[in-house]
């Protein structure tokens, strides 16, 4: 008998198991069954699982893949992006919510997103443009949107503000006024920085 046994290690030793019988103990121990996984893994939801835990820097790897799968799921190209944000990684969040943009010009959360780490990066003109999109795009009606939508405002607000009075600073105050409009009636790029599809 323990001749035998010995002969069938030797034997295993030379056929390795398959990944997947090797990782049944593992199946187990979490919770799982014994029996090998015959679906493709959902990644998606596998990196929405490790961010809910906080363990953004798996989350990040488990969204990579899954946007390996799904180059353009915007879900997966916004919830990356604020990964990028919660792991210190501005400007791979930056340009994350840009292609989810360029996919889909109207994406709310992308516009909100990428307006506060632009603000971050003291690029005022352009954060504007973006919580200006924001408003436009967000659904005014959905209780769940009401607070993102007022600190958004609030934030416009304070642009708006400081860009009145930097204008008065320079003595530009009064030429919104000659055209017809009150000045600050309406948050405009500066005629010499590009168009937001130009940067």
């Amino acid at each position: 008998m323990f001749g035998e046994d010995c002969h069938r290690a030797v034997i295993a030793s030379f056929f390795p198991p398959k990944p997947c019988e090797r990782m049944t103990w593992w199946r187990r121990l979490v919770g799982g069954s014994s029996a090998p996984h015959s679906g493709k893994t959902d990644f998606l939801k596998e990196a929405l699982d490790l961010e809910a835990r906080g363990d953004y820097g798996n989350a990040l790897t488990s969204y990579r893949l899954a946007l390996r799968e799904r180059p353009d799921d915007l879900r997966v190209l916004q919830n990356i992006a604020i990964a990028f944000s919660k792991t210190g990684q501005p400007e791979e969040a930056i340009r994350t919510y840009r292609r989810a943009l360029q996919l889909d010009p109207n994406l709310a959360g992308a516009h909100y997103g990428l307006a506060f780490l632009l603000l971050k990066r003291s690029d005022t003109v352009h954060a504007g443009m973006h919580l200006e999109s924001y408003l436009r795009t967000s659904n005014a009606d959905d209780p769940q949107a009401s607070k993102f939508r007022e600190h958004a405002e609030r934030t416009l607000m304070q642009l708006q503000n400081a860009s009145m009075q930097q204008a008065e600073q320079d003595g530009y105050a009064t030429e919104g006024a000659q055209d017809g409009h009150e000045a600050g009636d309406h948050w405009q790029a500066p005629a010499d920085e590009p168009r937001r599809d130009e940067y």
